[in-house]
């Protein structure tokens, strides 16, 4: 049946049925609301199929209203245009009185449906629309409410998120300074359990003191390091008896203050098992001036390094001595043996942070408070084995001076890792009866030329002393006491594995 605006005599034309433009997906820049693309309450005047669809060859196929069948016949010339590969579409519309728009598109199938097509837009493939019966006082209607329309869709607008694939293997192996490894360091540090049994935990307030106080210990032993962040890390574990008593169901609102400030609380899960959850504290710091990576090059009459190393209490590995009397072995020729002279120099330990590109620095401190550190005999060991089968030796050490130029020796050898931003400065060693001197309250004192900050010094930074403020012998003494070497045999070290509590 022809579906005629002047078909039904008697009737108002306002009320007549005729094809009208169903907006179903705006375009990427919203044109759906300007005058030169098609909206919702458009009437659809005429159709060409196959108008400007080169490949065909065939002339174009005209439709004009009123549509025999509405909707239902549109349908079945979409397919039939779509199954004869003729997917090129005109359509004409009329919008009020006077008002005209077209719409160059193609037909492609609805999303979810099996013969049901729609038209996506040549110039934006994002607008899409559809065909639907109404009666012209609806269009009418939708036509000049246009404004609010376009308030309502604005008040639903909502953003889209997605996945997008990326190229992770390529970027860590090109942008990184060690391929395959981030420049971010940190420890993590368990909450202490005072009786030994793990039964019970200090406080989250002594586990955030003790990470202070081994940053504090390692800048005043030497190590050039700065603060970066820190944070807290829940763990779970399986709790029971005296432990599950005191700490499962506790949780309640009245609770949450003291929850704040514990490491350790427990719940139950819904069979019945008590679960807890430890508080642990992660410290980020980062090398005051970066890490550089050195080569040691090793040659067939080299008998020995010219280097020996040692550990810190902290648990980083340094270099501890070097050989003056010898040019030629490896240690000179690579310029580590000036680099470590002017570390010595200036008071600073050279502080070994990767060999091979694998880091050897403190990761984790036990509920018994141990330092979970590398071996520095099998480290030696390792040294030594590159030595014997000739192989080159990749060391990184932290820098503590921007301004410091590579040693001569080594020009072509040394390459600059990271420079991370100062975010702390130093505390220096004091002639005190400890080794180290209280950093409080920060010493606002003028900074030394090397240590450079990206932006002023605020009240709550700390900032080095000058060496003219430090008393004469303090840096001699101190490097006397860390300095000591402890690789000397086989038997200098033994390392001891500490187990964690398993509950």
């Amino acid at each position: 049946m022809t579906m005629d605006r002047n078909s039904q005599p008697g009737r108002d034309s306002k009320s007549t049925i005729v094809l009208a433009v169903e907006c179903l997906k705006g375009s990427s820049k919203a044109d759906e609301w300007t005058g030169d693309m098609l909206q919702t309450g458009d009437i659809v005047e005429e159709i060409l199929i196959g108008s400007g669809s080169s490949s065909s060859g065939s002339r174009s196929t005209r439709y004009k209203a009123p549509f025999k069948n509405g909707k239902v016949g549109v349908q079945k010339i979409l397919h039939n245009s779509f199954k004869n590969k003729e997917t090129s579409i005109v359509v004409r519309v009329r919008r009020g009185r006077d008002g005209f728009a077209e719409l160059h598109a193609c037909v492609v199938p609805e999303p979810g449906y099996k013969n049901k097509y729609v038209l996506r837009s040549i110039e934006d493939p994002n607008y899409a629309v559809g065909f639907t019966d109404r009666s012209e006082a609806e269009c009418s209607e939708l036509q000049a409410s246009r404004s609010s329309r376009i308030v309502s869709a604005l008040q639903r607008a909502k953003l889209q998120d997605g996945y997008v694939a990326y190229p992770w293997e390529k970027r860590m192996q090109e942008l990184l300074h060690v391929p395959g490894s981030s420049s971010f360091l940190s420890l993590l540090l368990l909450p202490k359990a005072p009786d030994g049994v793990a039964s019970r935990y200090n406080d989250l307030e002594d586990t955030l003191a003790r990470a202070n106080a081994w940053l504090c210990a390692s800048q005043a032993s030497g190590v050039p390091v700065v603060f970066m962040n820190i944070q807290t890390e829940s763990l779970l574990t399986k709790i029971s008896g005296e432990t599950a008593s005191s700490t499962v169901n506790a949780g309640s609102l009245s609770d949450l203050s003291r929850l704040a400030h514990v490491s350790l609380y427990g719940f139950e899960d819904y069979h019945g098992v008590d679960l807890g959850v430890v508080r642990a504290v992660r410290l980020w710091y980062a090398p005051l001036c970066g890490e550089f990576a050195i080569e040691v090059k090793i040659k067939e009459d080299d008998t020995k390094l010219g280097f020996a190393i040692s550990r810190t209490e902290e648990g980083f590995i340094y270099i501890s001595s070097v050989t003056d009397d010898d040019e030629n072995v490896p240690s000179t020729r690579s310029g580590l043996s000036n680099l470590y002279k002017e570390a010595t120099s200036a008071s600073r330990l050279l502080v070994v942070s990767r060999v091979s590109n694998q880091k050897v620095l403190p990761w984790m401190v036990s509920s018994t408070g141990a330092v979970k550190c590398f071996d520095t005999v099998s480290l030696s060991q390792k040294l030594s084995l590159h030595r014997h089968a000739k192989a080159p030796i990749l060391i990184h050490v932290f820098l503590w001076d921007r301004a410091l130029p590579p040693p001569s020796a080594g020009s072509g050898r040394f390459r600059s890792v990271s420079r991370p931003p100062v975010m702390a400065a130093l505390p220096t060693p004091s002639a005190g009866s400890d080794r180290f001197r209280s950093v409080s309250p920060p010493v606002m004192a003028a900074l030394p030329p090397e240590i450079q900050l990206t932006r002023q010094p605020s009240q709550n930074q700390i900032q080095p002393l000058p060496a003219a403020d430090i008393p004469n012998g303090v840096l001699e003494n101190e490097a006397d006491i860390r300095l000591e070497r402890d690789t000397a045999g086989a038997t200098s070290f033994r390392f001891h594995y500490f187990s964690l509590p398993n509950n």
